[in-house]
């Protein structure tokens, strides 16, 4: 594979190089680490402005939108710039989906509120007990029947885990059981949920690495069917092409880079640099950030000639969360008790990586997922269950 960069790409990076460096600010990104929420209208807004949502995503059976190359580039740069762009990422995801999927109504209704930084998505698959098997999704949508409108309604009961941004979001694209008679994969209906319908609430979940996500509660919420995405018992299909979207294109896999740096100046400052040891395992930490970086270019390079990533995504995702914390625990050690401080100041970050560092195992599908997707399509090993 060449991993020769485009010049059209390289300029899209130094594009967006020179964006961050307008309209990024301290306050924005100590904000974001204070809160948990890593999202800043005023920053999104500006992104919004330039065309980025607009623009939209190339994929399946479409041909428009952006180089999947520049949209890996695009999220690596926030991610190395440490700017809170999780709804910017959410909400492209989601109005790649709609274009493809969507009706003349959400095309009409959803997608300029989108494009416009007025509305952020937020992403409702996860349920409690049901880990990375999204199929096992139990939140019900029920059709109402003899209900006095023309339009039929849904009424819709559940729970969804690790609701991110759902506290700012305007819609919720969420995955439902419509049949339970049928295989899991089979009884499922995907809708883009409008956030001040009644009966929908949402309580805050602060994670070990310091994010904020959130467990939203559907109680008797009437979703009008016009919002259903795709076929009633489709919601499978519509779920394979949201994943389709997110390989490969959405970099900041490689957090050891901001860590490495970080460290890096702390141990120059310290004198901790001229422990050769030291030196040692920092070179590690930098290879295998490297590997990582190229890891995850790979799939955008495949999405980018117009093939589908498959597993690529997979090895990428786990190769850079496994390197992420082995970086974390080699830095915790280097630093000695000053890694403990958890407050701005000296090496308050080797604490938020140590933290940060295993949740990183556990969203976007476990390492365990990934290593039997990547054994079981890749491998052409027996499935493990």
């Amino acid at each position: 594979m060449d991993f020769e960069p485009k010049e059209s790409v390289e300029e899209f990076r130094r594009w967006i190089r020179a964006f961050v460096a307008e309209h990024l600010t301290e306050d924005m990104v100590e904000r974001a680490r204070r809160t948990g929420t890593f999202h800043d209208w005023d920053f999104h807004r500006a992104l919004a402005a330039t065309g980025v949502i607009a623009e939209g995503m190339a994929g399946p059976g479409r041909t428009a939108g952006r180089d999947p190359l520049e949209l890996y580039v695009l999220f690596d740069e926030l991610g190395l710039a440490d700017a809170p762009f999780f709804g910017l990422a959410n909400t492209m995801l989601v109005a790649g989906i709609v274009e493809q999927i969507g009706s003349a109504f959400h095309l009409a209704e959803v997608l300029p509120r989108f494009h416009r930084g007025e509305a952020i998505a937020a992403l409702g698959y996860s349920e409690p007990g049901s880990g990375s098997d999204v199929a096992a999704a139990a939140t019900r949508a029920e059709r109402i029947l003899g209900h006095p409108e023309d339009e039929p309604v849904w009424l819709v009961n559940g729970q969804k885990m690790f609701t991110t941004l759902v506290h700012e979001a305007g819609y919720v694209i969420l995955l439902t059981r419509t049949d339970t008679d049928l295989p899991k994969h089979r009884g499922l209906t995907m809708f883009l949920v409008p956030m001040d319908l009644p009966g929908i609430s949402f309580q805050p979940v602060e994670t070990m690495g310091g994010d904020r996500t959130n467990i939203t509660y559907f109680t008797d919420v009437e979703v009008p069917d016009r919002w259903r995405l795709g076929e009633v018992d489709g919601g499978w299909g519509v779920m394979k092409v949201a994943l389709a979207y997110e390989r490969g294109v959405f970099g900041n896999m490689n957090q050891g880079v901001s860590l490495l740096r970080r460290f890096t100046r702390w141990a120059a400052e310290t004198g901790s640099l001229d422990d050769a040891s030291v030196r040692k395992r920092l070179a590690r930490i930098a290879i295998d950030n490297e590997i990582t970086g190229l890891l995850a270019l790979r799939p955008a390079l495949i999405a980018s000639g117009g093939g589908l990533p498959t597993t690529e995504g997979s090895i990428a995702k786990l190769y850079a969360s496994e390197s992420y914390n082995r970086a974390a625990e080699a830095c915790l050690d280097m630093a000695g008790p000053e890694g403990l401080l958890a407050e701005p100041g000296d090496a308050w970050f080797v604490d938020h990586a140590a933290r940060d560092a295993p949740v990183t195992t556990i969203y976007g599908g476990t390492s365990e997922i990934q290593r039997n997707n990547i054994a079981e399509h890749r491998l052409g090993l027996p499935r493990a269950r």
